[in-house]
C-alpha cells in the first residue's frame, strides 16, 4: 500500500502511526498539497491527503475513512478504534473535538501560506483560534476527568486507542506549526498524554517535519 501525504499533517500522521502500531506495511510518498498537488490529483480528484492506495490501485480517502478500513483489516481485538458501546461514543468524541481543533489550526495555516497579506480577514483568522483553544481546552479537561477517576494514563479503556493517537497528532501539530504555548496557554494534561506518545516507537518512526512557508502541507 502506498500513503500520500506528508507527515506535518495531522490528518496524515495518524493514518500512518496506526499503520505501524497495527504492523501494516506502507510505501510513503511524502507530497505537499502545495506543490504536488496534480500529482496528489493522479489518486485523489481533490488534491486531498490523506490517500491511500491499495495495491489493486483503488484509492482510499478521507483519514476517517482510512483508519475504518485499517480496523477492518486489523479486526476487532487489535482494532485501534472500540467496536461499540460507550467506550466507541467517547473514542469517537474525543477524535471530533481533536481533528476538529486541527481543522481550524489548519485554516489558519493557510491564511499565512497560501493567502496574499492584503487580501487576509483577521476577524476571521481570530474566530478560528477561539474555536481552536476551545477545542484543546476541552481535550485537556477529559485527560484531567479520565485521570481523576483512576484512569491509567489511556484516553479510553486499558490500551492505547485512536482517541490518544488522534489527540497526539493534533497537539504535536499545533504546538509546532502555531506554537500554541507561545501566549502562556498550557494544555498540561493533554501534553502529558502527548508526551508519553510521542514516546513511543510508532510515533518516533513517524517524524513530524513542519514545512517551510509557501510549501504547504
Amino acid at each position: 500500500m502506498i500513503l500520500i501525504g506528508m507527515f506535518d499533517s495531522p490528518f496524515v500522521r495518524r493514518v500512518a502511526v496506526s499503520m505501524k502500531l497495527l504492523g501494516i506495511e506502507f510505501e510513503h510518498r511524502d507530497w505537499s498539497v502545495g506543490s504536488d498537488f496534480e500529482r496528489i490529483r493522479q489518486y485523489n480528484p481533490l488534491g486531498r491527503v490523506p490517500t491511500l492506495v491499495q495495491p489493486d490501485g483503488e484509492a482510499l480517502i478521507e483519514s476517517s475513512a482510512i483508519l475504518d478500513f485499517l480496523d477492518e483489516r486489523a479486526g476487532p481485538e487489535r482494532a485501534l478504534l472500540p467496536q461499540s458501546g460507550k467506550d466507541r461514543r467517547d473514542a469517537l468524541r474525543i477524535m471530533a473535538v481533536a481533528t476538529g481543533a486541527a481543522e481550524k489550526g489548519v485554516t489558519q495555516l493557510y491564511e499565512t501560506v497560501f493567502r496574499p497579506q492584503e487580501k487576509r480577514y483577521p476577524p476571521w483568522t481570530e474566530r478560528c483560534a477561539t474555536q481552536m483553544h476551545a477545542a484543546l481546552a476541552e481535550l485537556d479537561r477529559l485527560v484531567m476527568d479520565r485521570s481523576s477517576k483512576g484512569g491509567d494514563g489511556w484516553l479510553i479503556g486499558k490500551r492505547l486507542s485512536q482517541a490518544d493517537i488522534t489527540a497526539t497528532c493534533v497537539y504535536t501539530f499545533l504546538a509546532d506549526a502555531l506554537a500554541i504555548n507561545r501566549e502562556g496557554v498550557v494544555y498540561p494534561a493533554l501534553a502529558g498524554i502527548a508526551a508519553r506518545c510521542e514516546a513511543l516507537p510508532e510515533f518516533r518512526a513517524v517524524k513530524v517535519e513542519f514545512f517551510p512557508p509557501g510549501k504547504g502541507g
